[in-house]
């Protein structure tokens, strides 16, 4: 049968299992949105308020999932509101279909009217990308691009499709059967048996995992794994959620604002099995004193990070959850008892119970209170700052893909077209945390959560500052507040009711559970404005380029 380029798009989707997709509509995609409107009982279409918040919904979407999110948006402008958001899922291997139109094959080069090299804007920061000029390529293309997007290491991948190839019809088959997934290559039995060697050898073994444990839907296996070599564990921020908080051998997130008993545990270890993570700055510090008297056992998916950034000792490259299941059939149970003693030991010193000062409204009161209102199952996502950072130290995650963060990127506005994302994704209710200064940066999508009538409760924590920063200033920079006082007039409570949100404010603890609690009583998005002190801290803190001999703990 004969379909036009628009038409084969549809079935495409249909065909990879696609029931929703986020975008914003515009001239050169005006076909595919024709289809979309025909095919909307099997396919249904979120609009943001902007592309970027639509490319962020498909991410959230994605991560809480495990499902290959999809965006789509016009050429030009279209196109490049879209690039924040690719950049986002790239760095933190997120697997994302771009669906984008573009100006017809003729007028190509000719600086037409919402014409831009898409391709060209997009090749860094995709895992592969496209443009279409033979509409009988499209049907492959298309399906291409959703197996690059989620085999491997996932990552976003576009695809631009000229508007002329919207129109011109081609005959189209359809997919016989579901394609077979690629083969991961596994580590060899010799290199397996060096790395049981390794481990048994070992009288301090410390997990230090990451993202690609969630991705490979492989917490179960970690969690045997540890528990097998008896050694504690601590994740990178991508790697909460892989495992329980409360796991009796989990001691929380390392690195620049990490635990003091994870990142000190982890100094004083003899081998380091890290296992889906690619040893950013901020998780290292300084890179030679990281390496220092231990040896590395890398397990990655992705060969490209064994070594880039810290020497592995022995590197066991493959799938992380078959890797895993490889190792725990080896020989690599032993006693680390006196290893245990000295843990507790670190667990118990006064650095490793900080906490905030309970005597006012604060952060880790505020998110503790949050938790105590939620289910193991609620997504909690969030924008980038201070409030990221208080939520990875103090909101207790259960479960995988119920922390939804933008880590490698770091990208402030990220957090309401995640959380939407996320919410439509699950089909549950969302708490998105964010602050006055990455809430700016989105807010007009609350017009987005409100038109869907989502179950979202925004905790905007109001340090009338670019919080991070202005720690930074302070800690480094002598006080010199340049540009992270705002100061703004924004009532919050009014902006959120005005776009049809529900919405409290909250000054004092002695309100604080009466406030939540009706937050959480409301069916459709709420906001709290929760007023916290300027100078509240993200604490410990290792210095960039600091070891733990660095750690700053009190403010």
């Amino acid at each position: 049968m004969k379909l036009t380029g628009a038409q084969l798009l549809i079935q495409i989707l249909l065909e990879q299992g696609v029931d929703t997709v986020f975008g914003y509509p515009g001239g050169a995609v005006l076909s595919i949105y024709d289809e979309l409107y025909k095919s909307s009982d099997k396919i249904r279409h979120i609009i943001t308020c902007h592309e970027q918040a639509a490319a962020h919904a498909a991410d959230g979407y994605a991560r809480s999932t495990g499902r290959t999110g999809v965006v789509i948006a016009t050429s030009g402008p279209g196109a490049t509101n879209l690039v924040t958001g690719l950049a986002t899922a790239y760095l933190d291997s997120v697997p994302v279909v771009a669906i984008t139109g573009n100006v017809a094959c003729p007028l190509i080069g000719r600086d037409s009217f919402q014409e831009v090299d898409t391709c060209g804007v997009t090749l860094p920061i995709t895992k592969h990308n496209y443009i279409v000029k033979d509409v009988r390529r499209l049907p492959d293309v298309l399906r291409e691009a959703f197996r690059i997007a989620a085999e491997g290491r996932p990552g976003p991948v576009l695809v631009d499709i000229p508007k002329d190839l919207q129109t011109a019809a081609v005959e189209f088959t359809p997919a016989v059967e579901s394609p077979k997934k690629a083969i991961v290559k596994q580590p060899d039995s010799d290199t397996l048996a060096e790395a049981a060697k390794l481990i048994k050898n070992s009288k301090k073994p410390f997990i230090y995992f990451g993202g690609g444990v969630i991705t490979a839907n492989a917490s179960a296996e970690l969690a045997a794994f540890a528990e097998k070599i008896g050694a504690p564990m601590g994740s990178s921020m991508m790697g909460l959620s892989a495992v329980p908080n409360d796991h009796p051998l989990f001691l929380g997130m390392t690195g620049m604002h990490g635990r003091f008993a994870a990142s000190k545990t982890m100094a004083c270890s003899d081998l380091l099995v890290a296992v889906g993570v690619r040893f950013s700055d901020r998780a290292t510090g300084n890179k030679a004193e990281f390496s220092r008297n231990r040896k590395v056992l890398h397990i990655d998916i992705d060969p490209a990070e064994i070594g880039k950034n810290i020497p592995a000792y022995i590197a066991l490259v493959g799938d992380i959850k078959q890797t895993l299941t490889l190792l725990l059939e080896e020989d690599i149970s032993h006693s680390v008892t006196a290893w245990h003693n000295e843990v507790e030991e670190i667990k118990n010193m006064p650095d490793s119970r900080l906490g905030m000062d309970m005597s006012r409204l604060n952060p880790q009161m505020l998110l503790e209170a949050v938790r105590e209102r939620t289910n193991d199952d609620t997504v909690v996502a969030t924008d980038v700052g201070q409030h990221q950072m208080w939520t990875a130290q103090y909101y207790s995650f259960s479960k995988p893909r119920t922390f939804i963060t933008s880590g490698g990127l770091g990208t402030m506005g990220f957090g309401m077209g995640s959380a939407i994302g996320s919410c439509i994704g699950t089909g549950r209710r969302t708490v998105l945390v964010t602050s006055d200064g990455s809430f700016h940066m989105n807010m007009n999508e609350l017009a987005t959560a409100v038109s869907y009538n989502l179950p979202l409760v925004i905790m905007l924590l109001d340090n009338n500052a670019l919080g991070m920063v202005r720690q930074w200033q302070t800690m480094f920079f002598e006080n010199r507040y340049s540009q992270t006082t705002l100061n703004r007039k924004t009532d919050y409570v009014k902006l959120a009711e005005a776009f049809g949100a529900k919405a409290l404010r909250l000054t004092d603890k002695k309100d604080l559970s009466k406030v939540l609690d009706e937050a959480f009583a409301q069916k459709g998005p709420v906001l709290v404005h929760a007023l916290i002190d300027s100078d509240e801290k993200v604490l410990p803190m290792i210095p960039p380029g600091g070891t733990i001999n660095d750690i700053v703990t009190k403010g």
